[in-house]
């Protein structure tokens, strides 16, 4: 049976941290970046455990800037 998973892409510049998709997100694939910021001042969202996406894109669907892309990747 084929495996379904996710990719996740961030644009860093222009995520704000408002941190609803790591809520979001029910398998704790993102986080805000502790120790960065981005040109704007804010701490961004990574992809902090990027093998455990699902692909369901509950974290670009809460995104209120459209910072986030979510691929669905099958693996026969």
């Amino acid at each position: 049976m084929p495996r379904i998973f996710g990719a996740v892409t961030i644009n860093a510049e222009r995520c704000k941290g408002c941190e609803l998709c790591v809520v979001a997100c029910p398998v704790a694939v993102l986080m805000l970046q502790p120790k960065e910021v981005n040109d704007r001042g804010y701490h961004y969202a990574v992809a902090a455990n990027p093998d455990a996406c699902i692909g369901c894109a509950s974290c670009a669907a809460v995104c209120p800037d459209a910072c986030i892309e979510v691929y669905r990747v099958v693996e026969k």
